[in-house]
């Protein structure tokens, strides 16, 4: 089981969130676009006195899909991760969730998404505009895409491997969290079991988030042309 940590200046982050998964035994695959922060530099300090950690680096700032891409296409090859989490540098997700996640696909789910939207699944920190908007989202994209799933943006999932390397990944159109979407509505025209489970999502406390107005028009329009296709007879659908 391997846990990918995409990360772009995410150094007052990455050492703490080391130490808080090592206790579950996993791997970790760092992946670092170029951070200026010196995050890429730390992460190979880190995986100089833990055989756990592995570090990729790429060599500019491409966007979160890529990155993930680039660690699936790693992963896969390997052969030795049989669940592939994903997970946020800054302490959103939190690592005592990781066994409850991972479990999920031990007990036969193909994806497990750790989910805001379901009973018991919350966001504690948010102000209401930012809970509005996020669920908003959400419901739009499950309505316009058809998809069961309450939180389709989540970023903390767990993949069976053998499951992911049938979704076309690498022919992912969005870059940004929009590829969260992407990939689940990807699962779901697959047919894959996919399961929900509730967790807490928190504000970060160090650093600068990621989310920017470009990341969620990105993902807002990709959403609308897709929901449209849907509509069109003979449009091949992604995943498909």
């Amino acid at each position: 089981m391997t846990v990918v940590i995409p990360t772009y200046n995410e150094r007052e982050n990455i050492a703490q969130l080391t130490v808080a998964i090592a206790p579950y035994g996993y791997r970790i695959l760092i992946v670092d676009d170029a951070s200026p922060d010196g995050t890429g530099a730390l992460a190979d300090t880190l995986a100089e006195t833990d055989p756990s950690i592995t570090v990729m680096h790429r060599v500019a700032k491409r966007g979160l899909g890529p990155a993930y891409a680039a660690a699936f296409d790693r992963l896969i090859e390997e052969g030795d991760a049989e669940v592939i989490v994903e997970m946020d540098a800054d302490f959103s997700h939190d690592p005592a969730d990781l066994p409850r996640i991972v479990q999920g696909v031990v007990d036969g789910a193909d994806l497990v998404i750790g989910s805001r939207y379901v009973p018991g699944g919350s966001t504690p920190d948010w102000p209401l505009p930012r809970r509005l908007i996020s669920r908003a989202g959400n419901i739009y994209a499950r309505l316009m895409l058809g998809i069961p799933i309450r939180d389709a943006t989540a970023g903390f999932r767990a993949f069976r491997s053998s499951s992911l390397a049938t979704l076309g990944y690498g022919e992912a159109r969005a870059s940004g969290y929009g590829f969260q979407v992407e990939m689940a509505w990807r699962a779901c025209n697959r047919g894959l079991r996919i399961v929900e489970l509730p967790i807490a999502f928190r504000d970060r406390l160090r650093g600068q988030s990621k989310m920017g107005l470009r990341i969620v028009v990105e993902a807002m329009w990709l959403v609308t042309i897709w929901g449209l296709s849907r509509l069109r007879p003979g449009v091949r659908l992604a995943g498909r």
